[in-house]
């Protein structure tokens, strides 16, 4: 039955109201189908981050805005953790392993980030990852310009949704792309940039790492900034 269209405007007003106030799921209260008019209740539901995250996933739905649907992707990788993190990692983009699983940093250089999360005395699911992309490039190439240009609108509302008082970007791709700056690595990091608000600092990404451990070191002192900033404790013994 089609619903009278100065109740349909009252509606699409009083909805509209529930947005501005960042109230965005409705359920409809059971009413007693024996009235001869059955009015229409609308129950604003409290959104929360885990609720704004599951929209944007709704919202990217099976996604097909950039080529890399067409080239291999098995399934998009979103992003996993605490939709209340204080800390957030950002890569570069899902591999092999990744693009199997539908989750972020899951692979051998997974396993590296999830020591270093460790080291810093926190737990995988106390942090959030997230990538540049959420598809996995052919053969695990660099993604092009327009793919991370594409690809970012969601990757800034997860950031919006999840507050993080720290962002750590991990790699040049990643960093450049958050920072529009093309810098080496070098120059990137040790500083802590502005980013819409949130600290954000720039480390190598555990791949890198994987190849060239000689720079472990070095990511820690950043690692090591980064929990000053959070007012995590440093551990006795540093990690290897």
């Amino acid at each position: 039955m089609p619903l009278d269209p100065k109740l349909r405007t009252a509606l699409t007003e009083r909805i509209r109201f529930y947005n501005e106030l960042g109230i965005y799921d409705f359920y409809r209260r059971p009413v007693n189908h024996n009235q001869e008019e059955m009015p229409v209740q609308i129950v604003a539901v409290e959104d929360t981050p885990q609720t704004a995250l599951r929209l944007i996933r709704e919202d990217l739905g099976d996604c097909t805005r950039c080529r890399l649907h067409k080239q291999g992707r098995k399934q998009i990788v979103f992003g996993v953790g605490s939709p209340e993190a204080d800390l957030m990692f950002i890569g570069e983009a899902p591999g092999a392993d990744e693009d199997e699983q539908g989750e972020p940093f899951v692979g051998r250089a997974g396993q590296l980030l999830n020591n270093m999360i460790k080291a810093m005395g926190l737990r995988r699911e106390d942090v959030y990852i997230a990538n540049i992309i959420k598809c996995r490039p052919p053969g695990n190439r660099t993604p092009e310009r327009d793919e991370c240009e594409t690809c970012s609108p969601f990757l800034m509302r997860q950031i919006e949704v999840i507050k993080p008082k720290v962002i750590v970007a991990l790699g040049a791709v990643a960093a450049r792309t958050l920072l529009a700056i093309n810098a080496p690595m070098s120059e990137l990091r040790g500083h802590w940039y502005d980013f819409r608000g949130t600290k954000l600092a720039v480390t190598y990404h555990p791949a890198f790492l994987l190849r060239d451990p000689r720079q472990k070191k070095e990511t820690w002192k950043d690692l090591q900034m980064v929990m000053k900033e959070l007012g995590l404790a440093m551990p006795a013994k540093v990690p290897e």
